[in-house]
C-alpha cells in the first residue's frame, strides 16, 4: 500500500508545480506526518523531492524530473472513461483505479494542458438519481461490478417482485445500468439475457469461472429495447379524460410520456371550449387517480365511471375543505 502512495505522490507532484503538506495529506487520504516521511524515503530513493520551506512552502521535484510510470492498467484504462462520473466509480468499488488514471493522465499532459480535468470538473457534473429520493447504494454492486469487469459468472439468490420469493440463478453479467439512482445488471441467463435489480440480490458469489462474451452484445441497445418493453408491459389499463390547454401542458410531467404521445397522436380537433378528449394507457386507476389529481381542475374523467365518480368525490371534500 504504501508503494501505491510514493507512486502516487511522485505522480501529483509531476502534474503540479507544487503542493503544501496540507495538500498532499487530503489527497492522498494520510496525515501531514506521514507526508513528510514519503518525502523523505523519494528522496532517499533518488527521486528528487525539494521541500522549500516558510509559509508558502511546499514539496515540488526539481530538475524537470520526469517519472515513466504514466502507463496505464486495464483497470485504470477502463475506468478512466467512466471518469465523468465520480459517484458511480465510487459505488462500484472503482474510485481508486479512476484517481490513478487521472493522475497518469494529468502526468503526460504538457504542462499548459495539466488543469484540463479539473477545468472539466468545474463546467460538467452528473447527478444521476431523481429528485425528492434519497440514493442508496445496493450493499453487493462491487462485487456485481468486479464480476462484469471481470467476465466471471455470478451465482445469487434473487429477491422477485410481490410474492415471488427468492430464486437461484446463475449469471453470466454483461453490463451494469445505473437508472435514476437504480442500479441494473444486464445478465446472461442460459440462452436468454435478461435485467436484474441489484438491490433485491440477497447474496452473491463471484467465481472464478469466465464466461466467454458474445461481442455482438449491444448494451446500449439491449436496455433501450428493455425499457421500452417494460414501460409497455405496466401500462395494462386505460382512461378517457377531456384535457384543458394548459392540462395538455402539463401532462407529460404528470404521466408515462410514452402514453401522452400515443395518446395525443390519436387524439380529434379540439372541442369548443379547446379541451382535447385522449385516451390514455395507465398502469392501474389507483395509479390514474394519483396522477390526475395533480392536473387539478385542468381535466375531467370521463370513463371508467368508478374513476370518475372517485374523481367527484374528491372534488366535494376540496370544497368542503375550501369552503
Amino acid at each position: 500500500m504504501r508503494a501505491a502512495r510514493l507512486i502516487r505522490m511522485v505522480l501529483l507532484l509531476q502534474s503540479r508545480p507544487a503542493m503544501t503538506a496540507a495538500e498532499l495529506a487530503r489527497e492522498l487520504e494520510v496525515s501531514e506526518r506521514t507526508v513528510t516521511r514519503d518525502a523523505q524515503a523519494l528522496s532517499e530513493a533518488g527521486v528528487p523531492v525539494y521541500a522549500d520551506r516558510g509559509r508558502a512552502g511546499g514539496y515540488r521535484l526539481v530538475g524537470g524530473y520526469r517519472t515513466r510510470l504514466t502507463g496505464l492498467a486495464r483497470s485504470e484504462a477502463e475506468a478512466l472513461f467512466l471518469s465523468g462520473l465520480p459517484s458511480a466509480l465510487r459505488e462500484m468499488g472503482l474510485e481508486d483505479a479512476g484517481s490513478a488514471a487521472r493522475l497518469k493522465v494529468s502526468a503526460a499532459l504538457l504542462p499548459s494542458l495539466r488543469d484540463a480535468s479539473e477545468s472539466a470538473a468545474r463546467r460538467f457534473h452528473l447527478d444521476a438519481p431523481g429528485w425528492y429520493q434519497e440514493p442508496v447504494t445496493p450493499e453487493l454492486l462491487p462485487a456485481v461490478a468486479e464480476a462484469v469487469w471481470g467476465d466471471r459468472i455470478v451465482r445469487a439468490r434473487y429477491r422477485r417482485g410481490g410474492a415471488g420469493g427468492e430464486v437461484e440463478r446463475e449469471l453470466a453479467p454483461y453490463g451494469l445500468v445505473l437508472k435514476a439512482g437504480v442500479w441494473y445488471v444486464c445478465a446472461r441467463v442460459g440462452d436468454e439475457f435478461r435485467v436484474y435489480r441489484i438491490d433485491r440480490f440477497s447474496s452473491v458469489t463471484v467465481s472464478e469461472e469466465r464466461f466467454e462474451r458474445d461481442e455482438r452484445f449491444d448494451l446500449p441497445g439491449f436496455w433501450d429495447e428493455r425499457a421500452a418493453q417494460f414501460a409497455r408491459s405496466i401500462l395494462r389499463a386505460g382512461v378517457t379524460v377531456r384535457v384543458s390547454p394548459e392540462g395538455v401542458r402539463r401532462l407529460p410531467y404528470a404521466m408515462d410520456r410514452s402514453a401522452v404521445r400515443d395518446a395525443l397522436d390519436a387524439a380529434g380537433p379540439p372541442d369548443a371550449e379547446g379541451w382535447l378528449t385522449l385516451a390514455l394507457r395507465v398502469e392501474s386507476m389507483e395509479v390514474a387517480y394519483s396522477q390526475l389529481l395533480a392536473l387539478g381542475p385542468e381535466s375531467e374523467v370521463l370513463e371508467p365511471v368508478a374513476l370518475r365518480e372517485r374523481f367527484a368525490a374528491a372534488a366535494e371534500r376540496l370544497r368542503e375543505l375550501y369552503r
